[in-house]
Parts: structure tokens; C-alpha cells; sequence
């Protein structure tokens, strides 16, 4: 399983990888970091992630261009995406983007990025590295 997190702030995105890897077990997971869209979005070209932690803020541009960008793409818009954001967005329908769900960084908890996992990853319930070939 590939999950992509995109966030400027890497102890933040640090924070983000240790919560899914406590709550994943034993299942091999590959996490990417990155600071801004654009490596995001050339990282795609080599790598089609499973789910994508996305915060909206970045230096450069934002969340929502490289939300665009993947929409272009057919394989990149079947990806679900998670905003991680401290931006209110309630009452919008982020769907067309591929956002399965919002999350407000500043009472996000380890257990909503863990279901989201689970969710949205891809991942089969006791499968490890050995099953996935």
C-alpha cells in the first residue's frame, strides 16, 4: 500500500505517518512526504498512491491546484484524498475532487486516520507483504 502526505510542515506530516503506522499492524505500508504539489504530482508519474493525506495550505501551489491536476489524470482521480486542514470547509461538497473526508488538524485523532486507512487504503484485514504478491 502507497500513501502519499503532502503538507509544508514535515513534523506535521512526521506526525501524520507515525498515527498510520501504529494503527496498521502488520501490513507493509509505503509512505512518501512531500512539502509542496508540484513534487507531488511528478512523484504520480512513477507511483499512483493508494490514499493521499493533502493539506490545503502549501508553499507554492495550493491543495486545491494539485487537486485539479489529478483530476486530469484518469488513473489519479480514482485515488481518495484526505484534507488535513485547519480551514473550515463545512457544508462543501469535495467529492468531484476526490476528497473522501476532511479532517481538522488541530482535533484529528489517531483513530480517524486509522479508519480512514482502512477505509479508503486499500488494505485486506490480517493481509501482510507476503500476500500482497
Amino acid at each position: 500500500m502507497k500513501i502519499f502526505i503532502i503538507d509544508d510542515d514535515r513534523e506535521f506530516s512526521n506526525v501524520v505517518e507515525e498515527m498510520i503506522l501504529r494503527g496498521v499492524g502488520s501490513v507493509e505500508i509505503k509512505i512518501q512526504h512531500f512539502t509542496n504539489a508540484i513534487a507531488a504530482i511528478n512523484a504520480t508519474a512513477e507511483d499512483v498512491p493508494d490514499l493521499i493525506f493533502l493539506d490545503v495550505l502549501l508553499d507554492g501551489p495550493d491543495g486545491f491546484t494539485f487537486l485539479n491536476e489529478m483530476q486530469s489524470y484518469e488513473d489519479l482521480a480514482q485515488v481518495p484524498v484526505v484534507l488535513l486542514t485547519s480551514l473550515d470547509f463545512t457544508g462543501r461538497d469535495l467529492k468531484r475532487y476526490g476528497v473522501v473526508s476532511i479532517l481538522n488538524k488541530s482535533e484529528m485523532t489517531p483513530e480517524q486516520i486509522n479508519k480512514l486507512v482502512e477505509q479508503y487504503g486499500r488494505i485486506e484485514a490480517g493481509k501482510g507483504e507476503e500476500d500482497d504478491k
